[in-house]
């Protein structure tokens, strides 16, 4: 029971840090202001772990590799916590150093796309409750870029807009799939 406790704990807690180095990478590649309140907040959570990154790791153009990096570096120390708590303290094998590489990029990726389910259905949960939230520019800006697509594909449909609806059961589809191969290639 306490290794389930430990377990759960290490997982929201990782999650939720890689979550917010995403975020950090998203907001740069979308270039949301850095003194909104919201970007503030990311900012100060992932600092001390991305600025020195940047030290080494430059950004370049819309990608901010040092968070995404960072965020790369923060799943493969989840995994690596998570093998040593579920088999008492044995270390992986060292021929398991590319699974834990690949696994790690597996475990980003399904990270980023629970940040789209997230912040996609917060944004449509807030257009029929509180449209003029003071959070909404900030999650249109966020998703305007992953729902326009859609939306020119999708047929009017008058007031009704479908595409958070397409892009959440992608996401959905998308986190199976890597949830399948992350737990193939690692056991997680």
């Amino acid at each position: 029971m306490v290794r389930d406790i430990l377990l759960f704990l290490i997982d929201i807690v990782f999650s939720l840090f890689g979550i917010a180095l995403i975020l950090r990478a998203w907001i740069f590649a979308i270039r949301l202001h850095p003194f909104n309140p919201y970007s503030q907040a990311v900012l100060r959570v992932t600092d001390w772990l991305v600025q020195p990154i940047r030290r080494i790791v430059p950004v370049s153009g819309r990608f901010d590799w040092p968070s995404i990096l960072a965020c790369w570096v923060t799943a493969m120390i989840y995994l690596l916590l998570t093998w040593l708590i579920a088999m008492g303290g044995l270390l992986p094998p060292a021929s398991a150093i590319g699974a834990v590489l690949l696994t790690g990029l597996l475990v980003g990726l399904k990270w980023l796309f629970n940040v789209i389910v997230w912040v996609t259905l917060i944004q449509a949960v807030l257009s029929w409750i509180n449209p003029l939230s003071p959070v909404m520019p900030v999650l249109y800006t966020l998703t305007a870029p992953l729902l326009d697509p859609i939306r020119r594909i999708l047929p009017r449909m008058g007031g009704l807009d479908l595409s958070p609806l397409v892009l959440l059961v992608v996401a959905q589809i998308v986190m199976m799939i890597l949830n399948h191969l992350a737990f193939s290639t690692f056991g997680v």
